[in-house]
């Protein structure tokens, strides 16, 4: 690499260095929250986007920052840099950091830092950072502050690339987050002009750095009788893998294997049923499941054989810690290809996928003719002006979101509802199941969203869609913020609002605590004005009571960022 003329500011010139190389690597994305110890990075991130040659996405609050890079590399598949300053600014990343650690998301943090004699005397704004995140970091370097000696800008390209290498999983197959703490000296930064630099074209192809080669498929053979199940994460893979051996595929909303001819949608009620979840003597899982009780049920249960699969991560789904074989992939042998097409096979399968249909097609909110039809009765002229229930939300939503769009699911009842109802289409569908968790589902949309418009393979198209209960929306409302210059979403963020989590509602707290307490610390009631909240930080917004007026909106979406109100009763 070329080294760029001395700027007078080491701080400046190692981070020249250091973020040209990652540019060199692959990416695109760098998200930045504004302060005076990391400005020497923030400069040359503003002189790259200047030269187009990155996406900037400027977030005043890192813990959103945090989950927008989170959104962009779930989308895109690379790593997004987050660039913050010192102190509790590094605090605030700390759940989007544990999120993609435990879905194993490529993140790379650049956390400035004081210097070695500002750390332990008090100095301002001044922590213990290296080591912040614990085990849920891949790397994390607490790297010697630069001094302007001639092999910094060299050590930097080294040091984006051994970070790169680390949050991609090319070291040890498991992706996640990196931490590389910069310690800097004033002159904290001097003047940047980058315009002789050579680097790749934004649009040139992006040398991300590969994982290691997978490791052969472990066959899985004929016998027993046997299960697919795909949790979040679980891509076509679990589909295809299913289908091969003529199985039944389990697969909840967010597996991205909610298709194809083998899929059980209502795997819950059978999973109880003696005569279905009862005779299952096998189970293949793929991904994470987190969406039911009844999965990890089963493979604790006596006489059955779980098999789980995961390309990455070192850790492995083990409920009751009873599996016993763990693969990286998967495939079904000779024996099963040739069982899948026997009578015993296609009863088994059969069975499974003809109830869950019928159970599936029994719910009257669901048979609700679209509005437009000519000729409707009164009844259902009257379905289609009743409030709008969860069922008839989740359904509304699905119906409308085809391949080209995006969906994202908040940790609510309504991502639980849809995994309960909806049918099988294959549509790109997020969720951050990692921890489950409320944190950042806003940011986490938009970054999926913008990945999705400016990507190597832009859909001009589609619309990310993200639905997400009051709570969840209320808990992220920072990241509603879009400051000028920013790059708009197209992004339509549907919110059940019930008034609060109802969610509690289903759980055993419900029945044995008094209501009242129950009310006030679970419950949480809030009155938000939710147009309020949209104008304050300029998205569009709309109402929808009924199922026309939820039809109407879903399918008309402002073209830029907009919230959807849609009243649930508790």
């Amino acid at each position: 690499m070329p080294e760029a003329p001395g700027s007078g500011s080491p701080a400046t010139d190692f981070s020249v260095g250091l973020l040209g190389e990652f540019v060199r690597l692959g990416v695109r994305d760098i998200v930045l929250s504004p302060g005076a110890r990391s400005q020497a990075l923030a400069l040359v991130c503003a002189e790259l986007e200047r030269l187009a040659l990155i996406r900037l996405h400027v977030r005043i609050d890192e813990r959103g920052a945090g989950f927008l890079a989170l959104g962009l590399a779930v989308e895109s598949g690379r790593p997004a840099l987050v660039v913050c300053t010192s102190g509790t600014a590094v605090a605030n990343l700390h759940p989007a950091v544990l999120e993609a650690h435990h879905s194993g998301v490529p993140m790379i943090l650049l956390t400035a830092d004081r210097p070695d004699e500002l750390r332990g005397i008090r100095s301002n704004q001044t922590t213990v950072q290296p080591g912040l995140f614990g085990p849920a970091t891949r790397l994390c370097v607490d790297v010697p502050t630069p001094a302007g000696r001639p092999d910094e800008a060299e050590a930097a390209a080294a040091l984006a690339r051994r970070a790169m290498d680390a949050a991609t999983g090319r070291v040890a197959a498991d992706p996640g987050p990196v931490q590389l703490n910069l310690g800097f000296r004033e002159p904290l930064s001097a003047p940047v002009d980058l315009t002789d630099l050579s680097l790749p074209a934004f649009d040139s192809p992006a040398p991300v750095r590969s994982r290691p080669e997978p490791e052969p498929a472990v066959p899985v053979a004929a016998g027993p009788r046997t299960v697919v199940i795909a949790g979040t994460g679980a891509t076509a893979e679990a589909e295809a893998f299913a289908r091969s051996g003529g199985w039944p595929l389990l697969a909840e909303v967010s597996s991205g294997a909610r298709f194809g001819p083998n899929l059980v949608g209502a795997y819950r009620e059978l999973l109880q049923a003696d005569e279905f979840g009862g005779r299952v003597e096998r189970a293949v899982v793929f991904g994470h499941p987190t969406l039911s009780r009844e999965i990890p049920a089963l493979l604790q249960r006596d006489g059955v054989e779980a098999i789980v699969v995961a390309a990455t991560g070192a850790e492995w789904f083990n409920p009751g810690h009873r599996v016993r074989v763990f693969a990286r992939s998967v495939i079904a042998d000779e024996t099963a290809v040739l069982a899948a097409g026997t009578r015993q096979a296609r009863e088994w399968l059969g069975r499974w996928v003809m109830t869950s249909r019928r159970l599936l097609d029994g719910s009257a909110d669901l048979a609700t003719p679209p509005v437009g039809e000519r000729g409707m009765t009164r009844a259902e002229l009257s379905a289609l002006r009743a409030p709008v229930t969860r069922p008839m939300l989740v359904d509304a939503v699905w119906r409308v979101s085809w391949p080209h769009d995006r969906l994202v699911f908040g940790a609510s009842r309504l991502i639980r509802e849809a995994d309960r109802l909806v049918s099988g289409k294959k549509i790109p569908v997020h969720s951050n199941r990692g921890l489950a968790g409320i944190d950042g589902t806003v940011a986490t949309a938009v970054g999926v969203a913008l990945a999705s418009q400016f990507g190597p393979e832009p859909r001009p198209a589609g619309v990310t869609r993200l639905l997400l209960g009051d709570l969840a929306l209320l808990h992220d409302a920072g990241s509603l913020l879009l400051t000028p210059g920013e790059p708009r979403p197209r992004l339509q963020v549907i919110v059940g609002n019930d008034g609060g989590g109802t969610i509690f509602d289903g759980l055993e707290v419900a029945a044995s605590a008094r209501m009242e307490s129950v009310t006030r610390v679970l419950f949480t009631p809030q009155r938000m004005d939710f147009a309020q909240l949209a104008a304050a930080y300029g998205w569009e917004y709309g109402r929808a009571g009924t199922r026309s007026e939820l039809e109407q909106a879903l399918t008309m979406p402002p073209a830029g960022p907009s919230i959807l109100e849609v009243p649930l009763a508790r």
